[in-house]
């Protein structure tokens, strides 16, 4: 597939957690961020859109405008720190510890011409397309068919006309807007994970969601 960078996303609120800085709470001994970051150490940049704290090194850093602005604003910012020839990005989640290279692997095998490897259905609100057009993206979806749109591979300028087009919806503001309303429009490949060991989408939003994550890891 070539070059793709990542987005990292890792500046939630974590209500359900008491407000705790979420993505650096360990699991197999590790924080959650950093095991993001590690499943996409062949990405190039990583871009970490959040609080820093301590990164790998190379890692870009930014802040989403404004800060806790949400998921859509944080992309933006992160996709700010692209360069120009970029064309796949991975869009993440912080909270994903049980992501592997092999799963984003997985993802981007979904965006190589022709796509004849699964399902490519538009995203809620936009019409049929033909079987010509390629993918805008690729993500995982769990047993119960939900997409987990932070868990997948996209294409920078599908990703950009969205945010632009959101924007312009919104008055100039992306604060606050939902994934769902970024990816409108947007051809989705729903990917079944079907690698061997626990779904790298599993996302901690509980504390028992991360006692959960701690016995996959070990």
């Amino acid at each position: 597939m070539g070059t793709y960078a990542a987005v990292v996303l890792a500046g939630g609120a974590a209500r359900r957690m008491g407000g705790v800085d979420k993505p650096a709470l360990p699991v197999g001994g590790r924080s959650m961020r950093d095991r993001v970051l590690a499943a996409v150490d062949d990405a190039a940049p990583r871009v970490l859109v959040g609080p820093a704290g301590a990164v790998p090194p190379g890692v870009r850093v930014t802040r989403e405008d404004p800060p806790g602005g949400g998921p859509v604003a944080a992309a933006a910012a992160g996709l700010a720190l692209l360069d120009p020839a970029t064309d796949l990005v991975a869009l993440l989640a912080a909270d994903l510890p049980l992501l592997s290279r092999a799963a984003i692997g997985e993802l981007l095998t979904h965006l190589a011409p022709p796509c004849h490897t699964g399902p490519a259905v538009p995203a809620s609100g936009s019409s049929r397309v033909g079987p010509e057009r390629l993918s805008d993206g690729a993500c995982f979806v769990d047993a119960d068919g939900r997409r987990q749109s932070l868990c997948g591979v996209w294409r920078v300028d599908a990703l950009r006309a969205g945010l632009d087009r959101l924007a312009a919806e919104r008055g100039g503001s992306l604060a606050g807007a939902p994934v769902r309303a970024l990816l409108a429009g947007l051809v989705v490949r729903e990917v079944p994970w079907s690698g061997d060991g626990p779904p790298p989408w599993f996302d901690c939003d509980t504390d028992e969601d991360v006692r959960r994550a701690e016995e996959w890891a070990r």
